[in-house]
């Protein structure tokens, strides 16, 4: 997966969490659902978010983006911890 498809994949997931916003918003689903929903799409996002920087940084140090892998909801998510 190179960076423009990384990219693609976080516009594609920033626009499913809009869309859950607005059926809640209409009542066409309820507050856990959404919820449940959208803490799956914040899990992917920070994954996608971390491997973006992951490549970024490995091109300025002159090695190989491709070899940057997607890490465990775990360990992005430890993050802020």
């Amino acid at each position: 997966m190179d960076e423009r498809d990384i990219l693609v994949r976080i516009g594609e997931l920033v626009e499913e969490e809009r869309r859950l916003r607005d059926l809640h918003e209409r009542g066409e689903l309820n507050q856990a659902e959404e919820q449940r929903r959208l803490m799956r799409l914040e899990v992917a996002l920070d994954q996608f978010w971390d491997l973006l920087r992951q490549r970024r940084a490995k091109d300025r140090a002159g090695e190989d983006p491709d070899e940057a892998d997607v890490r465990p909801p775990g360990e992005v998510e430890g993050y802020l911890q």
